[in-house]
């Protein structure tokens, strides 16, 4: 039997949030948040930008003799998302029981240190071992970051906090490929270029603690688990400071949304409320990092496959790696004012046409102008989506259910991998994003006619509602 919907003190906190305009202070906790997915982005983006200099240590190669051949790049990236799988289908139900801001520094610290070990492997086991314990840590600090940040910003202004985020948390991609640019062909005391990228990354364990005391816990979740006091305690640091920024008032809280009392469990988003948003999310998330994985972990081979140099290789991947960060940026602007389900639509779509025309590309402009492109669609699909995501489920649930729906992304990518590189190998470059298109054609039709309108409401009001299609 359904609980009765009832005015408890986390949707009291959320009216309270929901008012609040975004001063300073608010702009600092997305900015302190955001530094976790920087860090998380880095690690992932390791892969296409540091593939080349491993190739010439002979720990990997672009292509195997078998399918799941455990020698070629595809292991590397199945390790990865291997462990980002069991992170996000497992552990992340942590960030619902013991808080937002633990979780967030726990899993930061897990992936630093498994990551600078990883930098002195040197046989594929060794390495794809280390990427694996890793991908848990990143796994799980992925869909907190999310979480935490939908907890903290008013409802209108949901969109815009997530792509600057996104944008913050994608300047790693440049740095990553410049970088593997710098250094490629160089090994500074003896040891390859490739490992100093990824050494250069696992520092950003030094910050951790600073950012975590400097972070609240989400107040949302504090009442959420009955800890009213410390929940008000909490928010009441936010609204003075807030305040302080604001001319010393702040506007009147809307009357709190009716929600749910209960603890939240696994099995509830099975049920006819979320089931429909469960199943749409899962299968858009199976098949949306086909196209997102599929260029941005593969474009420095793939230029390579297409007889480009490997010191232009990694100029052009530097290049467009600019309009990750960039375009999330621009795209503040109209966050909010465009309807989130269709913002991840419109993104698939252009990932499947320009990543058709860059397969038959040849000449050095177009290959980095449609590349930008295509980098711009994967960018405006990420931080959409990871707004999109966070905000279907109630705050009892949250982790739980961002973090089921989101592992199957990283389940679907450990095997991606391997069949890109069966592709390239048995039919080239252009059948590649042939496959990525067919891939972005299902998410397409599984958000358009399955998901909910989420822009301008409140996180209670989403998640009380069953599903509108719009």
């Amino acid at each position: 039997m359904a609980s009765t919907l009832v005015a408890t003190p986390a949707a009291e906190i959320t009216a309270r949030l929901d008012r609040l305009p975004m001063t300073r202070h608010m702009w600092m906790l997305v900015l302190l948040i955001s530094l976790g997915g920087w860090f998380d982005t880095y690690a992932i983006f390791l892969t296409g930008s540091i593939a080349p200099g491993m190739f010439a240590d002979k720990i990997f190669t672009p292509t195997t003799v078998s399918v799941f051949g455990f020698t070629g790049l595809a292991s590397f990236i199945a390790a990865l998302f291997g462990g980002l799988f069991i992170g996000t289908m497992f552990f992340t139900r942590a960030a619902d029981r013991f808080g937002r801001r633990t979780v967030f520094t726990f899993s930061l610290v897990w992936y630093c240190v498994a990551t600078l070990i990883m930098a002195f492997q040197y046989t594929p086991n060794g390495v794809n071992l280390w990427r694996f314990i890793a991908g848990i840590g990143i796994g799980v600090e992925l869909v907190t970051v999310d979480t935490f940040i939908s907890e903290l910003v008013p409802k209108r202004e949901r969109g815009k906090t997530f792509a600057i985020q996104q944008s913050i948390g994608f300047i790693p991609v440049p740095v990553v490929a410049l970088l593997a640019w710098l250094l490629n062909g160089t090994a500074p005391f003896g040891l390859s270029g490739w490992r100093w990228v990824v050494i250069i990354g696992s520092v950003g364990a030094i910050i951790v603690w600073v950012v975590r005391f400097s972070l609240p816990e989400s107040p949302r979740w504090l009442a959420q688990q009955g800890r009213v006091d410390d929940a008000d305690r909490v928010m009441r640091a936010i609204e003075a400071k807030v305040a302080a920024q604001n001319g010393g008032t702040l506007p009147a809280p809307e009357p709190p949304v009716a929600e749910d009392p209960r603890k939240g469990k696994l099995s509830e988003i099975f049920n006819p409320t979320y089931r429909s948003r469960t199943i749409m999310l899962s299968v858009a998330n199976f098949f949306q990092t086909i196209g997102f994985y599929g260029f941005a972990n593969w474009v420095p081979t793939l230029l390579i496959a297409k007889g480009i140099h490997i010191s232009q290789t990694l100029e052009y991947s530097f290049i467009i790696a600019f309009a990750y960060p960039l375009f999330p940026l621009f795209s503040s602007m109209f966050a909010d004012r465009i309807e989130r389900k269709w913002q991840v639509c419109i993104s698939c779509i252009g990932i499947a046409v320009f990543g058709i025309a860059f397969a038959f590309q040849t000449s050095a402009g177009p290959l980095i102008v449609i590349g930008t492109l295509q980098t711009m669609m994967n960018a405006w699909l990420s931080f959409s989506a990871h707004n999109y995501q966070s905000e279907l489920f109630p705050t009892r649930v949250r982790a739980t259910a961002v973090g089921f729906v989101y592992s199957w992304s990283r389940f679907s990518t450990i095997f991606t991998g391997f069949i890109i590189a069966w592709i390239l190998q048995q039919f080239g470059v252009p059948a590649v994003f042939m496959f990525v298109a067919s891939a972005m054609a299902v998410v397409v039709l599984s958000i358009a006619v399955f998901g909910p309108r989420t822009n301008a409401l409140s996180l209670e009001e989403i998640a009380r509602e069953l599903p509108q299609e719009g």
